[in-house]
């Protein structure tokens, strides 16, 4: 009898769906974060939703990365992806999913700004000149790859759907715990 913690060939384990279920609403509340301060500036949902971007950006960055490592410890047990598509598609989450919050991190630095998350200091500011560098991917990239993240999220559960709606392989069920 396998355990219901792991992943077996049928179906994600225990660990993995909870990974995958916590991180989704951790992101659902990173866009609702970023929505509400673009959309209700100055608002009290806004000064409240956007006092927690950084915080929550940091957890998911440590959660995939738990995650990928679950992943690579778990491989051969996994269930096989449907396509090349798919595993791209879950490959481009996944990298998007530390890139975005890593980059964000980067230009916290280089703005000398301190970050205090969870109500701890994690990165000490500094005073004097700025980091460009280490300002300028964030900048450029930050926001863009958060909204192609998405997109991208958008289009997995879209196939999730999909797949379960055309009688092939439900890989729903496979994340859902059936």
């Amino acid at each position: 009898m396998t355990s219901t913690l792991h992943d077996c060939e049928s179906r994600y384990g225990a660990i993995t769906r909870f990974l995958h279920w916590g991180m989704a609403v951790l992101l659902g509340w990173q866009f609702v974060t970023i929505l509400a301060h673009e959309l209700l500036q100055e608002s009290a949902l806004d000064k409240f939703a956007w006092g927690t971007h950084k915080a929550n950006g940091l957890l998911l960055m440590v959660l995939v990365t738990v995650r990928i490592l679950w992943a690579l410890y778990s491989h051969s047990q996994r269930p096989a992806s449907v396509s090349v598509l798919a595993r791209l598609g879950h490959l481009a989450l996944y990298g998007l999913m530390f890139v975005i919050p890593f980059v964000a991190l980067l230009r916290q630095y280089g703005s000398g700004r301190e970050f205090v998350a969870f109500g701890m200091s994690l990165m000490p500011g500094f005073s004097g000149e700025k980091i460009e560098w280490m300002m300028a991917p964030a900048n450029l990239l930050h926001g863009s790859l958060g909204w192609l993240l998405l997109v991208l999220v958008i289009g997995h559960a879209a196939m999730a759907f999909i797949h379960r709606g055309q009688g092939g392989e439900d890989v729903l069920a496979r994340m859902i715990g059936r």
